[in-house]
């Protein structure tokens, strides 16, 4: 099974735990049996593995969430990356040509392509092996997942097919309703489209070759930024005649907000967090290292991080992203391919940072022009090289490097430190990489 995981935007409704680097997917909040945490990322990657071991998952993503990808799945993974926002045709476009040009798969097999971030469980990847088999009969260009409603929502668009068997032709579609239009049409035996569809490799790659200039992968890369920013739906699945869908009647959540985050956690408090026993319906999730204790309170979601704190009534929490757009825009967590980094102070002239690095793993040899840096190893050994000079470090170093000076840190075991950065002009801007000798 060849499957396409669409991963994209900044998650603003999960706020304080998303950022416009760490989006929602990438929250580690959902316990295991073993009583560590995942990902909604991790969750759907470890979910499609046990369904089907040989399935090849590719995932189309923006190149900021690449480091956090790898750090939480691995190297192995493909990742299709956007070189910029184009909406999700032009996305599953360039994802259908890496996967014929870059990993050599067959324009005949048939792909799957779904969003990186429902929560549902094992029964949904079957349905996904099955929808996988019947586009590759070719009996239909497209063939829709449709979702058995579970109420009449003014979320999602609708999927009428012409009989109410488990496989049928689609009849129509129906955009986003209201309330009372949305009964109507579950009347009629309608499902929720859930972005969710099969199809033969081949048929992604016509439809875009007839609606993009592109002759290959690596040339639709360099001419990503020119393309049209259209969704599949609008740029295909409207104009196409031969379209079957398949009913799923299991478990299905679209998680988008903290009120249906909330609804898919089985622990009430993750991280440090006391509530006393008037508490009824509170969650609290907290990433920072004091505690938060709840009282008195009913209904309410209480979240912490170093991007700030909220504490809001679950159902007004999905209106905060125009707040959220009003604050500081300076990311103050983010998971990378090496690890992680977290801001712990921020003053107009110094900032500092804890930074974790994964065994054999590094930065990169890179200078600053405008600030200095002190690095203190708190925990882990490894190797730092500044201005080529190598020397090993542990817990209870110090190293210091003057503006110019170039430098990187190699990590032996886990590797804990705190980067002070002092300077007039401290920005992420103020990097430059080089070629380590």
């Amino acid at each position: 099974m060849n499957i396409i995981l669409l991963s994209g935007g900044s998650g603003k409704r999960l706020w304080p735990l998303s950022n416009d680097i760490r989006s929602k997917q990438f929250i580690k909040i959902f316990q295991k049996k073993d009583g560590t945490y995942e990902s909604m990322v991790q969750r759907v990657y470890r979910q499609i593995k046990e369904t089907d071991e040989t399935a090849k998952v590719t995932i189309a993503t923006s190149r900021a969430q690449i480091s956090a990808i790898h750090n939480q799945l691995g190297e192995g993974v493909h990742i299709s990356p956007e070189p910029c926002r184009r909406d999700t045709f032009p996305a599953m476009a360039l994802s259908a040509a890496h996967l014929t040009d870059i990993q050599g798969i067959d324009p005949e097999e048939s792909v799957v392509v779904c969003p990186v971030d429902p929560f549902v469980e094992k029964e949904y990847f079957e349905a996904l092996k099955a929808l996988s088999v019947q586009a590759g009969k070719g009996e239909a260009n497209l063939v829709l997942l449709g979702i058995a409603p579970a109420y009449p929502s003014e979320k999602y668009g609708y999927i009428i097919p012409e009989k109410e068997e488990k496989l049928s032709f689609v009849k129509t579609f129906r955009e986003k309703p209201t309330a009372q239009k949305a009964k109507e049409y579950i009347e009629q035996g309608a499902l929720w489209n859930g972005g969710v569809f099969g199809c033969k490799l081949k048929y992604l790659l016509e439809k875009a070759h007839e609606l993009m200039d592109f002759t290959d992968y690596q040339d639709l890369y360099d001419k990503y930024d020119t393309m049209e920013k259209i969704s599949f739906d609008y740029a295909v699945v409207e104009k196409e005649p031969k379209i079957q869908v398949m009913r799923y009647a299991g478990q299905w959540k679209d998680i988008g907000t903290w009120n249906t985050m909330t609804e898919a956690m089985e622990e009430t408090v993750v991280g440090r967090g006391i509530m006393d026993e008037t508490c009824k319906d509170v969650h609290i999730v907290n990433e920072l290292d004091v505690p938060i204790l709840a009282m008195g309170l009913q209904d309410v979601v209480i979240s912490a991080s170093p991007e700030g704190i909220l504490v809001a009534d679950k159902e007004q929490s999905s209106y905060m992203k125009p707040f959220v757009d009003q604050m500081d825009g300076q990311v103050k967590f983010a998971e990378k391919s090496w690890g992680s980094y977290r801001v712990i102070d921020m003053e107009s002239d110094s900032m500092t940072i804890k930074v974790t690095l994964h065994a054999g793993n590094s930065m990169n040899y890179h200078s600053h022009r405008h600030r200095d840096e002190i690095w203190t190893v708190i925990e882990g050994e490894g190797r730092t090289i500044v201005d080529g000079m190598e020397q090993k470090v542990k817990a209870g170093d110090v190293i210091t490097m003057s503006a110019g000076c170039r430098h990187t840190v190699i990590a032996e075991t886990k590797l804990k430190l705190i980067e002070v950065q002092i300077g007039e002009e401290i920005s992420v801007q103020d990097k430059e990489k080089h070629e380590l000798e």
